[in-house]
Parts: structure tokens; C-alpha cells; sequence
């Protein structure tokens, strides 16, 4: 049975309020023995509706959990979908505050972002209808977070959390999806001036444009398409970083480019 629209209401407002006073929440797969993927999508447009009521305004789309070392490292065994907005983003570089931008438990992940010059709306969107529709590639750092308790999470709970995304910031290179093998490219992290993780582009549904693919066929089922101009976040190429203050990450995509971002209290 799925859950009544007042109980939607509750718990997209749980959620707003755990991202305003950086608190967490008890999983609501714990508390809601009926939740499934459709209630749990309307939880996360509750939660938008109040983060676009202060002014936030969509600026792209994400998808998560795609690559097999996040799927074993959360437990969470399919992808999981949400929205960027204009607050989210962060400037190659930035040193962000963890306290002052609303994170709780934060963790780095190395990503392709899209950028796109065309709309698309599924169902029915290819790969290669993605790559035509793609103006340009640049590497990510998405930061992703959990407004629940310890990251202990299930499909049903990082849906209505937004896909558990926190802030993003997108590298400066601008490189044509043609131009390269994306399934090929690989990407090196640094922590702190030490590597910590590798990845290719491969590890992201066997390619990235397919995982964007099957974002946009995805939200196209809820009537939500991707639109000119928007970032897409295609998922990570390795395992979650954890993110503390005084740290710093940069990451290298080969035939793409870099991307940096630091941290403080």
C-alpha cells in the first residue's frame, strides 16, 4: 500500500528540516513498512518543493549508486535519481565549508558530468541520443550526503533523500563525448596529496551514457525531462571517499581534464 499524501508531506518535511539543522534521521525504510520507489520519489519532490520555495532553482539531474564498488560499499543494489540545484554548485577549487553548506556526513565521488545542448525526455532515450544531445563533458567531484543516520540506507531511503547529494562542483575542461572512449577513460583521486582511488568509465553501467540514458528514460516515466543547458551527473567511477575538514581532493580524468575541491569546518 503505498503511503498517504499527508504521510509524503511528513516526511519530505523531515527531510528539509534534517538539511537546515544538519541532523539525521532514522531510515524511513524502518519506520515506513509500505514505502516503495514511487512513495519515495514523491518524498523527494516534497523535499525540492521547499528547497525551490527558498529560492533554489534545478539546474540538472543526477544519477547514483550505478558502479558495483558503491552498490557493495551502501548495500544499495540499483541506481538511484535526483536533482542539482543552482545552490548545490561550487566552483572548481572552492574550499566549502562542511557547516556552512549543509552537510552532514559527507563523502567524495569521481564522476563524467554532462552538459547539455539539447532536450531530451524519455522514455525511449539511446545512448547515442545522449551523446548527440551533449554539448560537452567535463570531470565531477560530487559530494554526496545522507540526511539518514549513519548512511544506513535502502533504495526506498536515498530516493526520498534527494539520491543523498549534497554539492558538486564541475572541472573547467570542455571536451566533446565524441572525442574520446568514455567506457576507456580513466580517473585518479588524490586525498590530501595521496592517491586513494582509480576508476574508469566503464564502471558506470559499462558506460557513461548509458547511465544518462537510463536517468533520462527513468525521470521521463515522471513526466520530467532533461532540458538544454542542465548538468547531468553521471555516477562515480570508484568507491565513496569520506570527507573531513582540512582535506582536499583532486581528481583526474584522462583525455578530460581535472577537477579539485578542499573542505574546512
Amino acid at each position: 500500500m503505498s503511503l498517504t499524501d499527508q504521510r509524503i508531506i511528513a516526511l519530505g518535511d523531515e527531510l528539509f528540516a534534517a538539511l537546515r539543522s544538519r541532523s539525521v534521521l532514522e531510515p524511513l525504510t524502518n519506520r515506513e513498512a509500505g514505502i516503495d520507489i514511487e512513495d519515495a520519489y514523491r518524498i523527494s519532490l516534497r523535499f525540492l518543493s521547499r528547497r525551490e520555495a527558498e529560492g533554489e532553482r534545478v539546474i540538472g539531474k543526477k544519477i547514483g549508486v550505478t558502479s558495483k564498488p558503491v552498490q557493495d560499499m551502501l548495500g544499495v543494489h540499483q541506481p538511484d535519481f535526483g536533482f542539482l540545484t543552482d545552490r548545490m554548485h561550487v566552483a572548481n577549487g572552492s574550499t566549502v565549508s562542511i557547516a556552512g553548506s549543509g552537510l552532514i556526513q559527507p563523502r567524495a565521488e569521481g564522476e563524467i558530468a554532462f552538459v547539455l545542448k539539447k532536450d531530451l525526455k524519455g522514455p525511449g532515450i539511446t545512448e547515442e541520443q545522449v551523446l548527440d544531445a551533449t554539448e560537452y563533458v567535463a570531470p565531477c567531484f560530487e559530494i554526496v550526503d545522507s540526511r539518514i543516520r549513519d548512511w544506513k540506507i535502502k533504495i526506498q531511503d536515498t530516493v526520498a533523500d534527494n539520491a543523498s547529494c549534497g554539492v558538486f562542483v564541475v572541472g573547467d575542461a570542455r571536451i566533446d563525448p565524441r572525442s574520446l572512449d568514455l567506457a576507456a577513460a580513466t580517473m585518479e583521486i588524490h586525498k590530501n596529496g595521496q592517491h586513494v582511488a582509480s576508476g574508469v568509465g566503464a564502471a558506470v553501467q559499462g558506460h557513461p551514457a548509458t547511465a544518462v540514458a537510463w536517468l533520462a528514460n527513468t525521470l521521463g516515466r515522471y513526466g520530467i525531462p532533461f532540458l538544454a543547458g542542465e548538468v547531468i551527473l553521471s555516477g562515480s567511477l570508484a568507491p565513496l571517499l569520506p570527507a573531513s575538514p582540512g582535506d582536499r581532493f583532486e581528481m583526474s580524468i584522462a583525455g578530460i581534464g581535472t577537477a579539485s575541491i578542499g573542505f574546512e569546518a
